[in-house]
């Protein structure tokens, strides 16, 4: 998922662990984060989910072509979605720092952001933190895991200033 050519990598000390983030833009980049927030909701992510081991992942920015054949070659649905998790699936015996990819549908989250009435870096926050969570292992099938993924995103975005994301607008 790495674009080299539009990416851009940051490493930086977290919590005393090493943090690698890998961003590419497959759109244009005005309007969008920078490198710089995705970097800092990855930490707030990792950091609220207690992991304190070294950390690598990339984050490609999609437009909702390329989101759609993502989730219909990976999940079987022909829409485009916000956010796809890709989580390493490493050898046995092999131990890398690596977490995963994940894919953010820049239109989706726009016009996500527009129809629930947030504020599009917010939304941004979220979804990134939402993705990383689900590298982590983290999930939203079963209802009390849902329940507790949600609890622990709403606490990760509270100490970014962002409010709670599942409250009814």
């Amino acid at each position: 998922m790495r674009d080299a050519s539009a990416g851009h990598g940051q490493e930086h000390r977290a919590q005393g662990a090493l943090l690698q983030v890998h961003v590419g833009y497959a759109v244009s980049r005005k309007g969008l984060p920078a490198s710089i927030s995705f970097r800092r909701w990855v930490e707030a992510a990792l950091r609220g989910a207690r992991r304190r081991k070294p950390a690598e992942l990339s984050i490609r920015i999609v437009d909702a072509n390329e989101g759609r054949a993502l989730n219909r070659d990976y999940r079987g649905k022909d829409y485009a979605t916000n956010v796809l998790s890709f989580a390493a699936e490493l050898p046995p015996g092999i131990a890398l720092p690596l977490l995963g990819d994940l894919a953010i549908c820049a239109p989706v989250v726009a016009r996500e952001a527009s129809e629930q009435g947030k504020a599009l870096h917010d939304h941004w926050a979220h979804l990134t933190i939402h993705g990383v969570l689900h590298l982590l292992g983290h999930d939203h099938v079963v209802e009390a895991e849902a329940d507790a993924m949600e609890r622990l995103e709403t606490r990760i975005l509270s100490r970014l200033g962002i409010a709670d994301p599942y409250l009814a607008n």
